[in-house]
Parts: C-alpha cells; structure tokens; sequence
C-alpha cells in the first residue's frame, strides 16, 4: 500500500485515506484489531510517528479506538440515538416507558446547584441561582454514550419526588408533571459541538480533543414558562442524531374570483 510522497496530501492523509476505505470495504471488521504501529510503518514505508499521526486522527474520527497495553481497534458502528424532542416525548403520551431499560440510564446524582450560565438563561435568571439537579449517565454495551442532567427551580422541587436519589419507573417529564403540577406543552432543542470538558472526556473514555455534540433542551409548560432545562453531552464522531418527521403537501391556491377579470 504505497502512498506518494509527491502529493500535496500529508502521508498521514494518505494513509489515513487507505485505511478508511480497507475498513468500509470490510478488510478489518467492528471490534478487529489492527496491525501494530510498527508493522504499519514498514507496510507503508513511513515512520512510525506518521502512522502514529494516522492512528490520531482516526480515532478523533471516531473510526478507531486504542486500547491501552492491547493495540488500535476499529471501533463498532455510529450509535444512533433518537434523543430529540420529538423522540424523547413520542408520537403520544407514554410513548417511551421503558425508556430507562432501553437506553441503560443510570442516575448519577441528585442535589442542588448553581445553574451554569446556559441553563440560567433558559431559566431567565442569575447566573449561579441555585437549582435542583438530576445527573444521569447513558450507557450502551460497555461504554458511556452519554452525560446527562436535568434542571429544576427550587420553587418548583421543593418537597417532591425530584428530590429522591432514585430512579424512576417512568420517563422523567411524567413524574415532573405529576410532581410540579404543570403539564409539558412544548419543547426546543439546541445542539452545538464543543470540545469536551476534562470531567466529560474522562467519562465517555475519548480523547481531550474529540468534539462533542451538546444538546440544551427547553421544555415549556402552556403559558411559555419552563418546567424543565435538560443538557446531555455526546462523543461527535460515534454519535448520529436521526428524527423522521412528515413533510405538509403544499396548500393549493384559491380559485381566483369568477367576477374577476385578470390581465
């Protein structure tokens, strides 16, 4: 597999070029690994720290994944993750009540906090009001896919189930609704990509410079106030966002007027 060391391509680009194709083409399947950096290097004629660059940013990609003391693997297929408004609340109420056991959410936390800077605003109020926090973690296989929290007024919490350290047998806007009195009417999300957190890049096991997807979730009750202000943090490179929704036929014109003499 010789690159050219005339092209205006990086040999690292080149390389990297190759091995995407050879795993797209099945040559090393999900989970296979690779041959030792060593051993690329002479099969490419390079140096080892080139294929090393390579192996960088693949993994960045999400393509890769190294194991430490093992060798570089090919990661498994994109998670797709249905984590939208629109999936998260379903077609009808109740859509999704097992959601907890089919996504292996894990509460990681219950307690007060001050509110970071994005959820204030959500809120409209200080940055660094304390609120009540539910921290929860996403995980598929042996892996983290995701690093959640959802975020309540104190006023609103106060006294209620929110504030018990346990999971509940039901997606968490039902128990909100029940628990705060107000019903869920509509929701925004905001998705933006971001380089991780220290704490975020230790817990979805990626490296400091793999971007993230973050997801800012708004959830309105029918008078525009919000109920609920939810974050979740995804790995970029292993995670496709899907939602499948109808698109309206277009609206015919009316008939124009009889009476009416066009020019």
């Amino acid at each position: 597999m010789p690159i050219n060391p005339g092209a205006a391509e990086f040999p690292h680009r080149q390389i990297a070029a190759q091995l995407r194709e050879r795993i797209r083409r099945g040559d090393w399947n999900p989970g296979e690994r690779l041959p030792s950096i060593p051993a690329m290097a002479e099969m490419f004629g390079v140096a080892k720290q080139t294929v090393q660059r390579t192996v960088d940013q693949l993994r960045v990609e999400g393509i890769l994944i190294t194991k430490p003391g093992s060798g570089t693997y090919v990661r498994g297929t994109r998670r797709r993750l249905n984590r939208l408004s629109r999936g998260r609340y379903g077609a009808h109420r109740g859509y999704h009540a097992d959601l907890a056991a089919r996504y292996r959410q894990q509460l990681a936390g219950v307690g007060r906090e001050a509110a970071p800077p994005e959820v204030a605003d959500a809120f409209g109020v200080r940055d660094g009001t304390e609120m009540l926090v539910r921290r929860h973690l996403v995980r598929a296989d042996d892996a983290t896919v995701e690093v959640g929290a959802s975020w309540f007024r104190v006023t609103d919490a106060t006294g209620t189930s929110l504030e018990r350290a346990e999971a509940f047998g039901r997606p968490l806007y039902q128990e909100a609704e029940e628990a705060i009195g107000r019903r869920y009417a509509s929701a925004t999300d905001t998705i933006s990509a971001r380089q991780p957190s220290r704490e975020e890049a230790e817990i979805l096991q990626i490296r400091p410079d793999t971007p993230v997807l973050h997801l800012l979730h708004v959830a309105f009750d029918e008078t525009r106030k919000p109920i609920e202000v939810a974050q979740a943090t995804w790995p970029g490179p292993m995670t496709t966002l899907t939602e499948e929704y109808r698109i309206p036929a277009p609206v015919p014109d009316p008939d124009p007027d009889p009476g009416l003499t066009l020019a």
